[in-house]
């Protein structure tokens, strides 16, 4: 039975890296993950193999996917689980045999997925839910941070519980794919807002051209701009558009206002300008997803 030490620091842990999302945002660099430390102990919460058990830990406290490994960890969309590889193919292995036991003892764990290399996305609590030794793998679900803390003190879970793990896992999926086109597209503009220039990554977002909830709304750096949270809440009201030709338009009913100097700053002076590209042409604003935003624009306007 895992004691309460491991336990102390799997809760540090997850209200830790709660902490560091809510200052830094979702991704997180893998040298603060290696700098986590409890009572002035240092406990790398990533290391060496995908499977991570630091020295102070009974079991292993996180799971990694990293950019192009060796493994291919999947999502099973009949059952709401992911796959994740064993470590090697002996059963039996250390690192395989902890998240068996952590599977036997609902421990809960972190699971890291890499955006890029040195960038993770954390889900937390993740849990071990199922293990097929035949195919090498193991299944895991994400839960809500509350079920962390009842099942390291032993309550029972209701019969709720698949039902939720399903959907928080589906959840968390979701917002990955987000963060993965944030986290290109930003990198294309290198790391600044296209209209602006406003280079605070916590401040700065990826814009869709063609909305997400669009059929045609992939999460391709062509479909993106880098905006900071004031642009992209005005791109996304239609308070302004890019044209084909990467010229800045905005509403004629805001040129007109008179308000203070955020408006003459922030919008007025953007009418006009060149929008700022990525270097590669590739990942440039598609023409034809601006023309028919463009189409939008004019007939809100």
């Amino acid at each position: 039975m895992i004691g309460s030490r491991d336990i102390e620091i799997r809760r540090a842990v997850f209200d830790w890296l709660t902490e560091q999302r809510q200052e830094h945002g979702e991704a997180l660099s893998r040298a603060s993950l290696e700098s986590f430390s409890l009572g002035g102990k240092r406990i790398p919460l990533v290391g060496p193999a995908g499977i991570w058990k630091p020295a102070v830990c009974e079991l292993p406290v996180s799971i990694t996917t990293v950019v192009r490994g060796p493994y291919d960890d999947a999502f099973d969309e009949r059952t709401g689980r992911l796959s994740y590889a064993y470590r090697g193919t002996d059963p039996t292995h250390k690192d395989n045999v902890g998240l068996r036991t952590a599977w036997a003892e609902r421990v809960p764990l972190v699971y890291f997925h890499a955006l890029e290399p040195g960038a993770y996305v954390a889900w937390y609590p993740t849990f071990v839910v199922g293990d097929d030794p035949v195919a090498l793998r193991f299944s895991v679900q994400v839960d809500d941070i509350s079920a962390a803390y009842a099942v390291s003190s032993r309550q029972v879970a209701d019969g709720t519980e698949e039902a939720r793990r399903e959907y928080v896992t589906r959840t968390v999926r979701q917002r990955l794919h987000q963060e993965r086109f944030r986290e290109r597209v930003l990198h294309a503009y290198q790391d600044r807002c296209a209209l602006c220039s406003l280079r605070h990554q916590e401040l700065l977002d990826a814009a869709h051209i063609t909305p997400d909830s669009h059929p045609e709304g992939e999460p391709v750096v062509s479909n993106g701009v880098a905006l900071c949270k004031l642009h992209h809440a005005a791109f996304d009201r239609l308070f302004f558009a890019v044209r084909p030709d990467y010229v800045i338009e905005v509403k004629p009913s805001i040129l007109a206002e008179h308000d203070g100097p955020m408006l003459v700053v922030g919008l007025q002076q953007i009418h006009g300008k060149l929008l700022l590209l990525p270097r590669r042409p590739s990942d440039r604003p598609d023409p034809t997803r601006l023309e028919r935003r463009y189409a939008d624009f004019l007939r809100a306007s």
